[in-house]
């Protein structure tokens, strides 16, 4: 339990000293219901929360952005209404309006609207080599692989509408870890990707731990990923955790921040011995490190 708690305070010691000045703006609706938005960057993989702390007036609220709805949830740490929007790798440059829609408990909607200007950004391309059955499969391994995705799709299609995260996200390890997110990658010569998330250098069989509280949704075995964790923090926002060579929790677990779910390892598709983290909002991936820069306490 000391040693747990030892490294729940380094970790915790890394994350807080790698954050980045956020910026913030308020808005407000017809009657006067405050709104704040807040990110670290506006660009494409990075995120946007909405916060509504006075809910007093309020029954139900949602934001739009890009024609798809975000849902504003309860924070269960408090009364406050929060929502996740995220700007996806392939957005376009150009001006998309965010609207927040809040409907008070007189049955009565109104709205507040932001532009958001989205620049153009480019990620750098790496060529890598891999096992050749991680680029073209087997036969044996097709219907698997087809089977692994649609599991995938159904976990990222759940939306719980409470937060269950407690306060800001931390780094989920001790490595050092490469700003690789969004890299164009090359495989083997001719296999093309996108890095959706990124890689930490740590060595074999060291401790991963949670990066928030949240519902365990996916545990298992994946031919691409290898040994897999997913985390459910509530509102669309998922954390994705792979390559472990041994994964100490199971689908239907609650874990808290800092929670050891796994060790380091190579299974799957790798180079090497190393953590793949990524995070998912809103069903589109986004930086690490935008999510870690959020001030959500």
């Amino acid at each position: 339990m000391k040693r747990k708690f030892l490294l729940f305070l380094l970790v915790l010691f890394i994350s807080t000293n790698c954050l980045l000045d956020l910026s913030a703006e308020m808005l407000s609706t017809p009657s006067g219901i405050a709104v704040e938005l807040s990110w670290r960057n506006i660009e494409p993989g990075e995120i946007i929360v909405i916060k509504i702390e006075d809910t007093t007036d309020i029954e139900e609220a949602q934001v739009r952005f890009l024609e798809n709805k975000f849902r504003m949830g309860k924070d269960g740490e408090s009364s406050r209404l929060l929502a996740f929007v995220s700007l996806g790798l392939d957005l376009e440059a150009g001006f998309y309006p965010l609207t927040v829609h809040v409907k008070k408990k007189s049955g009565k909607w109104e709205s507040t609207q932001r532009r958001i200007i989205v620049p153009a950004k480019k990620f750098p391309l790496r060529k890598l080599w891999v096992d050749e059955r991680f680029i073209t499969p087997p036969p044996e391994f097709h219907e698997r692989i087809r089977w692994e995705a649609d599991v995938l799709r159904v976990i990222y299609g759940i939306f719980t509408t409470e937060w269950l995260g407690e306060g800001n996200f931390i780094f989920p390890s001790t490595g050092e870890a490469k700003l690789n997110f969004g890299e164009r990658r090359l495989f083997n010569n001719y296999h093309r990707s996108l890095h959706r998330g990124v890689d930490v250098d740590s060595p074999y069989g060291s401790a991963v731990i949670a990066s928030n509280s949240g519902k365990v949704v996916l545990a298992r075995n994946l031919y691409y990923a290898g040994n897999a964790v997913i985390i459910d923090h509530g509102l669309g926002v998922f954390t994705f955790y792979c390559h472990f060579s041994r994964i100490r929790v199971k689908r239907g677990d609650f874990v808290r921040k800092g929670d050891v779910i796994g060790r380091v390892g190579a299974t799957g598709r790798v180079t090497g011995p190393h953590l793949h983290w990524s995070v998912r909002v809103g069903g589109k991936n986004v930086d690490p490190f935008s999510l870690l820069n959020l001030n959500l306490e």
